[in-house]
């Protein structure tokens, strides 16, 4: 996490195990970095309250059609609080992908 922990920012090639409490999806404007030109994207934006089993109060913001993807069987009814997920960012810039590994919670 950053400077001011807001958000999860993942190093490339180390893996991250995070905790999601809610999740919603957010309208951003940003610059095409093609273009240079603003733009619009939608973001899947995840509550994390923890990663790497510390308790945090961050967010992790995904704007990769594919990668949201990979939690798309778990938004239903917030599977995902069931879970921790293991992500690791391989690649950079257009070649970005991410591996996620669910881990279902151990209930006590």
């Amino acid at each position: 996490m950053g400077v001011l922990e807001n958000y999860v920012i993942l190093e490339t090639g180390v893996p991250s195990r995070l905790h999601f409490t809610d999740h919603h999806i957010e309208r951003r404007t940003i610059t095409d970095p093609g273009t240079g030109q603003p733009g619009s994207r939608n973001v899947l934006v995840f509550e994390v309250d923890r990663m790497d089993g510390r308790a945090v109060a961050g967010k992790y913001s995904i704007m990769s059609e594919k990668h949201a993807a990979q939690f798309e069987p778990f938004l239903k009814d917030k599977r995902y609080a069931g879970y921790e997920f293991t992500i690791v960012r391989t690649g950079e810039g257009f070649r970005t992908s991410y591996s996620v590994t669910p881990t279902p919670l151990a209930h006590v």
